[in-house]
């Protein structure tokens, strides 16, 4: 999932290299690049009706955005399926745009000209493709979702509704939060020991490092063994390779899965980070959908 280069104001979509050639297939990920609002620094792409920016640039930063994807039916855009996320394993089969709000964290459909979204900034957005029965799902996967395994019931879900055969699955996990900085308590660490045999996998420990400490140990001393004070351990999940586990065990072939090499807290630049900034920024979308033959 390679970034080209572009302008600092050129709107950028990134597209996993896999589903690229699919020739039904409209999807991508948006970053944070190209838009009109102005409340997350400089033209930002917020396509999230967050409480700090008008929606009246959302809207815009939407229609940007489709056209841009080549989501529409001449100047009109597709209708495009958003969830009010809960952090769940909830999926919802759709073939159209529903009268009320969705709410839930994966959607599936095979409807032509229907877009599928999900809204993130950290969280990874999860993405598979139908290739026989020329369906899709886009799923959220925070650290509750991933544990509740909600990639790999979606994998069940297209099974149900369109006769999916894992084999016939391609996947892409987008830009989110990488194992590099996505620090959780061990609270976090029981919850996925209680559900996957390969927990211990995906988290490793890093103890702080203290300059003086290191430099003056003697100021440090303690009367616990071995005489002297620890320094806190820092302890990181890797919810790529947690999404990536679960579509292997639900049968998707490992060389169909793609997941983007980019951190969004290490990508500020580029990404929207709930973490990295503090809980004020903007969202970007993971969309799919299926064009008519």
């Amino acid at each position: 999932m390679p970034v080209k280069t572009a302008k600092k104001t050129s709107l950028t979509i990134l597209k996993a290299d896999p589903l690229s050639p699919i020739p039904w297939l409209v999807h991508g990920f948006s970053t944070r690049v190209g838009g009109t609002s102005k409340v997350y620094g400089g033209n930002a792409l917020n396509l999230g009706f967050t409480k700090q920016d008008s929606p009246l640039a959302v809207e815009r930063n939407r229609a940007a955005f489709l056209k841009k994807l080549g989501a529409t039916n001449g100047n009109q855009p597709w209708p495009m399926v958003v969830l009010r996320q809960i952090h769940s394993d909830l999926i919802h089969y759709v073939d159209k745009v529903p009268a009320e709000p969705l709410v839930g964290d994966g959607l599936i459909t095979a409807t032509p000209h229907l877009l599928l979204a999900i809204q993130t900034a950290d969280c990874m957005p999860v993405m598979l493709v139908d290739t026989k029965h020329r369906a899709v799902g886009v799923f959220h996967a925070g650290w509750r979702g991933t544990v509740q395994r909600i990639v790999e019931k979606g994998v069940g879900e297209m099974r149900r509704w369109f006769g999916t055969k894992p084999r016939d699955i391609k996947a892409a996990i987008g830009p989110g939060i990488h194992n590099c900085c996505y620090t959780v308590g061990p609270e976090v660490r029981s919850e996925f020991e209680s559900q996957f045999t390969y927990a211990d996998k995906l988290f490793h420990q890093v103890k702080e490092s203290d300059a003086v400490r290191e430099k003056y140990p003697l100021l440090f001393l303690s009367a616990r063994a071995p005489g002297h004070s620890e320094l806190p351990v820092n302890l990181f999940l890797d919810l790529v390779e947690a999404n990536r586990r679960q579509l292997i065990d639900a049968g998707v072939a490992g060389k169909n899965i793609d997941s983007s090499p980019m951190c969004s807290s290490s990508r500020k630049d580029l990404l929207f980070s709930h973490r990295a900034e503090n809980g004020v920024t903007g969202r970007m979308m993971g969309v799919a959908g299926v064009r008519r033959k």
